[in-house]
């Protein structure tokens, strides 16, 4: 794959979903212009602001002023991070689009063991906390156990309704083609947490197969995650099993994605 191309379709685009991130996000930004500014291909950054009611906006105003390849869209309400997700993917514009989190759990260099995958035809490439998903897999700071526990227990109940044989569906930090991009998010339809095991589930519905890395992951305090979250996504689970079962999938969803309101 080539990676110089034209500014307007970039090699790269990096996709930040933030909700209040007021505490850790200017450090993640500056991390990853640092890092996207040393590299050969051309990118772009992309966040997207969920809604905050702190200072979240301002701190990416600031960050992006007066830099061209960062793009930012400051929606007002707070629709969860599916969504943000979603907005963020069908407004990027880059050959390979990766999302990773604002709390930089999993550091960007890890794209470089995704190159030579997209490089021999790969359309979605997933980090992975588990090593039954990729052997490097570790946690350098890892999760606590309640954690870790419903996390796991909840993955079993994922794998058997929606994506089996994946032991990890949460770390976030994925990369899909152009093509695979836009095929899964202007499908997809969870607003909140699950919106990864649906993206997993309609990429193997169109066919592409799911390659994995290793994440080096560390655990970052201040998650949005709930213990009501555990079990809203048993039933979000369920939600998208169905979906699958019974062809909602091959309607549009009543609501389409804005993606007009963006900054430069």
């Amino acid at each position: 794959m080539e990676h110089q191309e034209k500014a307007s379709h970039p090699y790269l685009s990096v996709i930040i979903p933030a909700y209040t991130e007021e505490n850790r996000i200017g450090d993640t930004l500056n991390i990853t212009y640092a890092y996207l500014s040393s590299q050969p291909y051309t990118w772009e950054i992309v966040i997207v602001l969920d809604g905050p009611d702190d200072g979240t906006p301002d701190i990416v105003k600031r960050f992006a002023a007066d830099k061209k390849q960062v793009r930012w869209i400051n929606r007002p309400q707070n629709r969860g991070k599916g969504f943000t997700v979603r907005q963020g993917m069908l407004a990027a514009s880059g050959q390979i689009r990766l999302f990773t989190d604002a709390d930089n759990s999993t550091d960007l260099s890890h794209f470089e063991q995704m190159q030579p995958l997209f490089a021999s035809g790969a359309q979605v490439v997933i980090a992975s906390r588990d090593h039954k998903d990729a052997p490097t897999a570790q946690q350098s700071i890892p999760q606590p156990f309640l954690k870790r526990f419903l996390g796991n227990a909840g993955n079993l109940f994922i794998q058997m309704m929606v994506v089996p044989g994946i032991w990890d569906t949460r770390c976030g930090f994925k990369a899909f083609s152009a093509d695979a991009a836009q095929k899964i998010f202007t499908t997809a339809r969870m607003d909140g947490w699950s919106f990864d095991d649906e993206a997993l589930a309609l990429a193997r519905r169109f066919g592409y197969k799911i390659h994995a890395i290793g994440a080096n992951w560390t655990d970052a305090e201040g998650t949005h995650v709930t213990r009501l979250d555990y079990l809203r996504n048993i039933w979000e689970a369920i939600r998208i099993r169905w979906n699958l079962m019974t062809g909602v999938y091959n309607r549009q969803p009543a609501e389409q994605i804005d993606i007009i309101t963006i900054n430069n």
